[in-house]
């Protein structure tokens, strides 16, 4: 199989051909850029492996472009940038090398080595290929050969490909122990990808498991986000719990897992029940402010993740009622925090709009079970201020009933009670809610210092406005600021004592 009619496509190939050549080097794209291109995936990052220095090899091309070439001499790499008209790639050169492990750690003893080498230390077949990238390779007895485009698959990674089969090119307990990362890895590419693990190297991620412990969190975690994005997360889920891997990144979730049963009456199974949430976010197709934004798609999926995350902790079973789980949204919220400390997740905006979620996920689900009314309708468009999109996806994706007329009946509800905040909003403007009584301006007004009667005030203000009583201006709120603080025998202050 030749690609270099695709190559010749991406000026850069040429580029790279006739430095390669010049050089005398032989040089070769690797790995999953060649897994994209036969795939008809896109990609951006183009890594490029030679027999010989990877670093000579990118600064001539570097030079011939006229692009800046960042070398990293310790680890014997060098990369540049190519921009061709809007389109940008990362080209990553490194001389081929051949790799050995000590068993307590996963960074690898580098060798200079030969292609059969760095192709045997890739992690699995399907990125295992190479494409020649010379012209005018050298052969024995001084043969020169066209190979440009020509396909390198020592391992079947092209009929794997085509079987849908992830599977390691060597032995799969030596690939694990070498580099346990590589378990996370499989698990994400399947998922990415809807692709099978291959039975004998799915057994030996069951039997190596352990191994993710000397893996540090920031990688472990770097491949779960990319599970979490992929269409399909809940595959890579089950992946991971059948695999033991699972219970040794993230036992909360596995905690969810079973159906307990008292007097004939059991309760669904949430973990399965998060899966299908998760799944459910990522399979909306409604306009929304996260779509085409991964960043704010990561955290919206986090949330769907841990909405019900602290429902094993808040489980009780009651005699009439059956099973309930009261307070788990507040307790899931308060935990959130700690879990993104564990996974090494940014303790910042983005935590704290998961945490906003969780502890809000119940409250639109309980608008469509009651008399709605335009003060519970101000009070969530205040709670939720600009993260109202993103709640009202992750309560409509929490709608799991396997009854299709009672899940419509929900979605119809729904849509009435987000009809009823568009319209609500449009005339009240909730969304930055700030009352226009300020404290200070509250401590002005009856000459008190900063005191608990000050944020009583400010309450009571703030539910006369919410419950509409009272709009949100000067003219309205300050005379009921007054009369409010004349029933507790304060004295407002006139123009002459202000002076």
């Amino acid at each position: 199989m030749n690609f270099s009619d695709t190559l010749h496509k991406n000026p850069v190939f040429n580029v790279i051909a006739q430095q390669a050549d010049a050089l005398g080097l032989q040089t070769y794209v690797i790995g999953g850029f060649v897994r994209d291109l036969i795939l008809e995936r896109p990609s951006k990052d183009i890594d490029v492996v030679c027999i010989g220095s990877g670093i000579a090899l990118a600064e001539a091309v570097g030079k011939a472009l006229k692009t800046n070439v960042s070398v990293f001499p310790n680890f014997g790499t060098a990369m540049l940038r190519s921009i061709q008209g809007d389109e940008e790639w990362e080209v990553e050169f490194v001389g081929a090398r051949k790799e050995s492990y000590r068993s307590e750690s996963r960074k690898p003893i580098v060798e200079d080595g030969t292609l059969e080498d760095d192709q045997n230390r890739r992690d699995f077949t399907i990125n295992a290929m190479g494409i020649s990238l010379n012209r005018h390779a050298q052969h024995a007895g001084g043969e020169t050969q066209n190979e440009f485009g020509e396909l390198l698959d020592p391992f079947g990674g092209l009929k794997d490909l085509k079987r849908k089969v992830i599977r390691t090119p060597l032995n799969p307990d030596i690939t694990f122990s070498d580099d346990p990362l590589r378990m996370m890895r499989a698990i994400r590419f399947a998922t990415q990808l809807a692709f099978d693990i291959e039975p004998d190297t799915f057994d030996a991620i069951v039997r190596m498991n352990e191994r993710i412990n000397i893996v540090s969190r920031e990688r472990v975690t770097d491949e779960l986000n990319k599970i979490i994005l992929s269409p399909t997360p809940s595959y890579g889920f089950k992946l991971l719990y059948h695999a033991g891997l699972l219970e040794r990144i993230f036992p909360e979730l596995i905690a969810l897992k079973g159906v307990e049963t008292i007097e004939g009456k059991g309760h669904k199974d949430n973990f399965y029940h998060t899966l299908q949430v998760l799944d459910n976010i990522a399979s909306r197709t409604e306009p929304n402010r996260y779509a085409g934004d991964e960043k704010n798609e990561l955290w919206l999926r986090w949330a769907a993740l841990l909405h019900d995350i602290a429902k094993p902790a808040t489980k009780r079973f009651d005699v009439k009622a059956g099973w309930t789980f009261h307070g788990h949204e507040d307790m899931g919220a308060r935990w959130v925090p700690g879990i993104f400390r564990t996974m090494k997740l940014p303790l910042n905006e983005h935590m704290r709009f998961v945490q906003k979620l969780v502890r809000l996920h119940l409250r639109p689900i309980a608008l469509t079970k009651e008399q709605i009314t335009d003060s519970a309708l101000r009070r969530l468009l205040v709670d939720a201020g600009d993260d109202l999109e993103g709640l009202m996806a992750l309560c409509r994706a929490d709608i799991t009933s396997k009854n299709y007329e009672r899940v419509q009946k929900h979605l119809r509800n729904f849509d009435r009670v987000e009809r009823k905040l568009h319209d609500l909003e449009e005339r009240d403007k909730l969304r930055s809610f700030q009352p226009v009584i300020t404290g200070e301006l509250i401590m002005e007004t009856f000459a008190l210092p900063p005191s608990k009667e000050v944020g009583e005030l400010k309450s009571v203000l703030r539910e006369a406005i919410l419950d509409g009583l009272v709009s949100n201006s000067l003219e309205a709120a300050y005379p009921f600021l007054i009369e409010e603080g004349r029933k507790r025998g304060l004295t407002a202050r006139t123009a002459t004592d202000a002076e």
